[in-house]
């Protein structure tokens, strides 16, 4: 198991990912059509190329799961009751079609579980960045882990 339990993160305590991921016309293509998502900007180059971008835009929800993806290995993989939810979610710069990404992952704040003694509450700021180290995603996830067991 490489995910935490609740009782073992602390306020503040940051995590750079190692996984790292490059995106490709493949990730995209299939993301979008699995999605049902007829945005021009995914998936016609010639509409890509005549936007501002000049080129196909990554769908923004794909780009959202990769960096909850990538932060799942070191965060919650084993320990994890339910995701609660996701907050604040901004995505400042766009992603394109080979652009690596990596994840951060920053503890904001643990609460324990009041309907539940054998769970707390964690709420993780997570960020996407680019090979430039841009910032192209984030948001906070709530997440409701399991206490270490006694």
């Amino acid at each position: 198991m490489a995910g935490k339990y609740f009782d073992e993160w602390q306020v503040g305590e940051r995590i750079e990912h190692e996984i790292r991921r490059t995106v490709t016309e493949t990730d995209n293509l299939l993301f979008t059509t699995m999605t049902h998502n007829p945005q021009p900007l995914h998936l016609d180059i010639e509409a890509a190329r005549a936007s501002e971008f000049g080129q196909i835009l990554v769908n923004g929800t794909f780009t959202f799961a990769l960096m909850v993806g990538l932060s799942v290995g070191d965060t919650t993989l084993g320990t994890l009751v339910a995701n609660l939810g996701y907050d604040k979610l901004v995505m400042p710069k766009p992603v394109f079609i080979g652009d690596t990404l990596r994840a951060t992952t920053e503890v904001k704040e643990l609460r324990g579980s009041k309907s539940r003694p054998d769970a707390g509450i964690v709420t993780f700021v997570h960020e996407a960045l680019n090979q430039r180290g841009e910032v192209v995603c984030r948001c906070e996830r709530s997440a409701l882990l399991k206490r270490i067991p006694v």
